[in-house]
């Protein structure tokens, strides 16, 4: 029972994610495409006249970040056998970091810095957390080896954002460090219901 809770968690907020993010970017002030290549998710979450479904994207930010949180601690936990401790801090960086970036949008210059450590907490903490979790299990199969791949792919992503904040293409960046967790949760969630 404990798992199919958790299974069901991890990919309802994993969806969900995916369709606000779809559905906010389509009413955003500007083509879907010019969104999703040169607007920043978090534009999406700014309550202002660009984004009329801020609300939306807030709310995905904070269900993704209580997903986790949920997941990792009510079930996830027991397919880790080694480096427990690391993994529950980095759970609760990872899913109280994005949580922040649903609740202080990055709108308001009084609190950008706050937005700003919320998203670095998510995605820093959230990839580190793919690679430590690949590497905790008992085994290393597929599923283990697509959340290596997946962490490092977003490590890698992330990296390259946080060095060109000013290229036009860094929102592409941004998206590709986020959505490796977001993949991972609903992997997660499928790997869950099916063992």
């Amino acid at each position: 029972m404990r798992s199919k809770v958790a299974g069901i968690v991890f990919i309802v907020g994993s969806v969900y994610y995916i369709l606000a993010e779809a559905i906010s970017a389509a009413f955003f002030n500007a083509s879907i495409f010019s969104t999703y290549i040169f607007h920043t998710i978090s534009e999406l979450g700014i309550p202002n006249g660009n984004s009329p479904l801020f609300w939306l994207m807030n709310s995905a930010f904070i269900l993704i970040g209580l997903a986790l949180i949920f997941g990792n601690f009510y079930k996830f936990k027991d397919c880790i056998v080694k480096n427990k401790v690391i993994f529950y801090i980095l759970t609760l960086i990872t899913g109280i970091g994005v949580i922040i970036v649903g609740l202080i949008h990055g709108g308001n210059p009084f609190t950008l810095g706050y937005h700003m450590l919320g998203a670095m907490m998510a995605i820093l903490g959230g990839n580190i957390l793919l690679i430590l979790v690949s590497r905790s299990m008992q085994e290393f199969g597929i599923y283990q080896k697509i959340t290596l791949v997946l962490g490092i792919i977003g490590l890698i992503a992330f990296w390259i954002m946080f060095f060109s904040m000013e290229n036009v293409y860094m929102p592409v960046f941004e998206r590709l460090s986020v959505y490796t967790m977001i993949i991972w949760s609903f992997l997660t969630g499928v790997y869950i219901l099916r063992n």
